[in-house]
């Protein structure tokens, strides 16, 4: 599930945006601490930025600038300033698209769908992010701040299951009818040896405290 960090000041606007993005399958998320608005940003992660130009503190022009500073995330710059040498002004600093207010949902979502496939091409389909962690279902990887490991296939499955379910419990039953089909005929330590070795490897990594055990229910990602 891609993440989208909405940087936009008006609530009506944003939470239709968090609505409508959510229902079409992406994380939206966003953070009024407009004060220290890039910090915010980069500490989501997202996959990529959907940007106003005014805001408090700091318009988006200082906001796109500071980011790029230190990631390539893209962005897309959504105001109702619609004057040429706004949208220069976002390029050049290193906006990746501009589209001006009011505008068709469905031209957004178009927009964010063509930005996202430029940026990350097949990476999309071969792989899941979550809070940094990115699992690379093609090749069994697990990366995480520019480290990367080999995952098993029962880790592999264990970790697809989880951010597939992020913000969920998975039943420790359902991960087991995943990775054995007859899971009857399989010892319950089996899982737990296979869970601790995924969340020892992700620990490895700097991925601390991500797969959270919850007694009696299953497993979570924190």
């Amino acid at each position: 599930m891609e993440k989208i960090f909405i940087i936009e000041d008006d609530s009506r606007i944003r939470d239709e945006l968090c609505t409508f993005l959510n229902r079409y399958g992406y994380n939206s998320c966003f953070s009024i601490n407009f004060e220290n608005i890039v910090e915010e940003a980069i500490k989501e992660n997202p996959s990529i930025i959907l940007l106003d130009i005014n805001l408090p503190y700091f318009d988006g022009h200082y906001v796109c600038r500071e980011i790029r500073k230190v990631s390539q995330v893209p962005i897309i710059v959504v105001t109702s300033r619609d004057d040429e040498l706004d949208e220069l002004m976002s390029i050049n600093l290193g906006a990746d698209d501009f589209i001006t207010k009011p505008y068709n949902l469905q031209i957004l979502l178009a927009r964010i769908s063509a930005v996202l496939k430029r940026t990350y091409g097949n990476e999309q389909v071969n792989s899941l992010r979550y809070e940094g962690i990115i699992y690379n279902i093609a090749a069994s990887e697990v990366a995480f701040n520019n480290n990367k490991i080999e995952l098993t296939k029962n880790e592999s499955k264990i970790l697809h299951i989880l951010i597939s379910n992020n913000g969920k419990i998975v039943s420790r039953d359902e991960i087991m009818k995943s990775l054995w089909q007859e899971a009857e005929f399989v010892d319950d330590n089996t899982l737990t040896v296979n869970v601790n070795r995924l969340r020892k490897k992700l620990e490895d990594l700097g991925a601390v405290g991500y797969i959270q055990t919850k007694r009696g229910q299953g497993y979570i990602l924190a």
